[in-house]
Formats: C-alpha cells, structure tokens, sequence
C-alpha cells in the first residue's frame, strides 16, 4: 500500500513542478503534457492524469485571478509598490526551456520557438511578364498606335495640300514631313513603353540588350537601311521634291523613309531604292532644293547649218516658252557627232523651268517652237 502511494508521488511531483513554471501559458503548455501522458505507458497513468487535470485547471484560474486588475486597483492610480507587478506573472523563457527539456519536447514543437526568416525589403520587388504585359496594357497600347497613325496620316495629307496650295514654300513643308514622320513615331514609342507599359529599369536594359543582339544578327541589311535613312536625312544630299538620278532612275523624290527612297519617273512610275545603296552610289540632284531646275532639249541639223544664225534663233525659241524662268540663262551649244552613221551637228538649248514638275513640258513646248520657228528661217533639222 505504501509502495503504491510512493510511486504516485514520484511520478506527480515532477510534473506538477513544470505545470507550476509554465503557469501563465498553461493553454498552450497543458495539450502538449497531455499529449505526452496520453503517449505515454508509464503505470499509473490513470491517477497521474487526474491529477495534472486538477493542478492545471488551478493554475488557470489563479493566473486569471493574478491578471484581472479593477478600475480602483493602487496599479490604476500609478501606485506600483501597491499593485500588480504584471510582469513578475509571466515566466521567462528560461523556465519554460527547461521544463520542455524535463519532458523531452523538442524545440520544433513548441509554437513560436522558432524566428521566422526575415524578409528582405531592400531588394527591388521584379515584376513578372504578365504584370508588364498585361492585357489592359497592350489595350491601351495599340488604341495610342492607332491614334498615332491616324493622326500622322492626316497630317501628312494636310501638308501636302499646304505645299500644293502655295508652291513658293512647296520643297520646305515637303521636306519637313519626313523630319515629322520619324519623330513623330519615336514620341510615340516612348510614350507606350514610359507611360503605358512601364517596365523596371532593370527589365528595360535587359530586354533592349537581348533584343539588339537578336535583331543585329536576323535583320543586317534592315539596319543598313535605317542606318542609311538616317544619313540622308543628316546629310541632306537631297529633299523631297528634288529631282534626282541614281543609277538608270531618274524622277522626283516623294519620300523619304528608313527602308527606301522612293521617286516617280516620268513614266509616272514609282520606284523604291533601298537607303544602303543610295549611300554608297553618286547621287545627282537637277534642283538642290530650289523649285526650278535646267532642261535641255537636242537637235540634229545638217553641216552646212548657219551655226551663228541657229544659235541666236534657238535662244530666242526657248525665252518665247510660256514655261521658262527667265531669271537664270538660256545657253545653246553646237557640237559635231556621228549620229546614225551620218556626221551631224548636235544642239543643246539649255534653259531653266520656273517649276520643274513642268520639265518635260518645257522640253515639248521648246521642241514644238523650234521645229516651227527653224525651218521658217531657212534651217533644215
């Protein structure tokens, strides 16, 4: 009998002493003890259990007895010495870590044992590529595209009317359109990537380097081009509206992009040169800029021709034209050849057109006059 009751209390008092450290959190230590005498196979368990179960519950009830303080209480009225010490009620961690030794826990069992691994804020939070292209965005980005187009497509159709409407500013607003068309599209990029899609610095180095390897190697002979468009238009060695000659081509320039240039030829024909060959061919420009340019028109006459009466007839033919520009001079040169198996006499009237989109009309009108005016004077052609 005896024995029996010696063996309850060695098995009570351990553990009644780790319940009285962990006193204050007896809600959080009690279901770990239990858990471990339910586990447990030790004899007696039965008794041992009841027993905890009632020192438990009277630890519960003095630590809500410690921890209620009334409205008159001495700790209210700032009277320390008098009142409740809070504080002094909580054990510290020291207890509780050897009580948890005495029963064998583990620290990873016991709730906040561990520290949480801190996070770092001082790294740049990384948006993801559904966060820079998300749908709302790339919405929004082609609406400004075409917006963009639209406007510029209007606006270049304006100039065009203004430049048609008084010709003496013609080649100015036709060589602005260009300058306007690149910047107008370079607005609009940084317009959609700043203010739209606003990608991280770190996403805008990266891409950009990514993709100016990709499309250095893909696209060689576009970049030579754009590079080329780009020199024309810093070279200026012509403008839109001049009439130039590259290769076999000759006509008027009507634009001037980052791919090609592109002129009419008389026969009313466009043709598209690729800006890497312009810049390494010669280029000839009739006008430089300015709205008249020299037509020349050749005739054939026998030997026997009167060279001196010929040439003053030939200038005054020319100066009658309704299409010459009187301000710049009419030159006629005379020139022996073989033409056709035959020795001829070669002229060359040479004159300038007031506008030379009227060139070839010069030429016909000239031609027309000389044919008439020549063979009046005795001078067979």
């Amino acid at each position: 009998m005896k024995r029996d009751f010696y063996t309850k209390i060695v098995y009570i008092i351990p553990i009644a002493g780790i319940l009285l450290c962990n006193s204050v959190s007896a809600h959080d230590a009690t279901p770990v003890f239990m858990v471990q005498l339910q586990q447990s196979k030790i004899p007696a368990v039965a008794t041992v259990k009841s027993a905890v179960d009632s020192i438990s519950i009277q630890a519960q009830q003095d630590h809500a007895t410690k921890a209620v303080v009334t409205p008159d209480s001495p700790a209210t009225k700032g009277d320390s010495s008098a009142g409740i010490n809070q504080d002094q009620s909580l054990p510290n961690s020291d207890s509780l870590q050897k009580g948890n030794k005495l029963l064998g826990i583990p620290a990873q069992m016991i709730p906040g044992s561990q520290k949480e691994p801190e996070q770092d804020t001082t790294s740049p939070k990384v948006k993801s590529i559904s966060e820079i292209f998300s749908t709302s965005k790339i919405f929004f980005s082609l609406i400004t595209f075409l917006a963009g187009w639209l406007i510029l497509r209007y606006l270049t159709k304006l100039l065009n009317i203004f430049s048609d409407r008084w010709p003496q500013y013609r080649l100015t607003i036709k060589g602005l359109i260009p300058v306007i068309r690149i910047g107008s599209w370079t607005m609009i990029l940084f317009f959609i990537i700043a203010a739209i899609i606003q990608p991280a610095i770190e996403t805008i180095w990266t891409i950009t380097a990514s993709a100016g390897i990709a499309i250095g190697f893909a696209s060689q002979d576009i970049l030579k081009n754009i590079f080329g468009g780009v020199l024309i238009l810093m070279d200026k060695p012509f403008k839109v509206g001049d009439k130039i000659q590259i290769d076999s081509y000759y006509g008027e320039v009507i634009n001037i992009g980052l791919r090609t240039v592109r002129i009419v030829t008389p026969d009313d024909s466009i043709v598209s040169i690729p800006n890497s060959e312009i810049v390494n061919k010669s280029v000839s420009n009739a006008n430089a800029g300015a709205p008249d340019c020299q037509v020349v028109a050749e005739f054939y006459f026998e030997n026997d021709l009167d060279m001196a009466k010929a040439h003053t007839l030939a200038i005054r033919c020319a100066s009658i034209s309704r299409y010459v520009f009187l301000n710049k001079p009419i030159t006629a040169t005379f020139k022996n050849e073989i033409y056709e198996g035959r020795s001829m006499i070669k002229m060359r009237l040479k004159a300038y057109v007031f506008d030379h989109r009227y060139e070839y009309a010069f030429i016909t009108d000239m031609s027309k006059i000389v044919f008439r005016e020549f063979p009046r004077a005795g001078l067979k052609i």
